[in-house]
């Protein structure tokens, strides 16, 4: 599999300049307000889900035990919350047709 790049925030609003023909101003506004939106609804405990694309979920994690693997020491790891991706159906389709 090769790198291809980093889709950025530049890279969005760029192509909603040229799609949707708004100014380049006013695209980068709009991918700033839609990631700032985004991060306010994980924030506060809710689910990001967008259809055709996937789902934001955040977990609870538990408190667990864990080892170092030079020293072989276990080690308490704290509980905490993470934020993991589920691609939708459509989204993995796609992925698998484009390999």
């Amino acid at each position: 599999m090769t790198m291809v790049g980093t889709l950025t925030r530049a890279d969005l609003a760029e192509a909603l300049h040229r799609e949707v023909g708004l100014s380049r101003a006013d695209s980068a506004k709009i991918v700033e307000q839609i990631l700032h939106d985004m991060c306010q609804a994980l924030s506060t405990g809710e689910n990001v889900k967008i259809s055709g694309f996937g789902t934001f979920v955040l977990r609870d994690k538990g408190e667990r035990v864990g080892r170092n693997p030079k020293t072989g020491v276990e080690v308490p790891i704290a509980p905490r919350r993470v934020l993991t991706f589920r691609a939708s159906q459509m989204m993995r389709e796609r992925i698998a047709a484009a390999r």
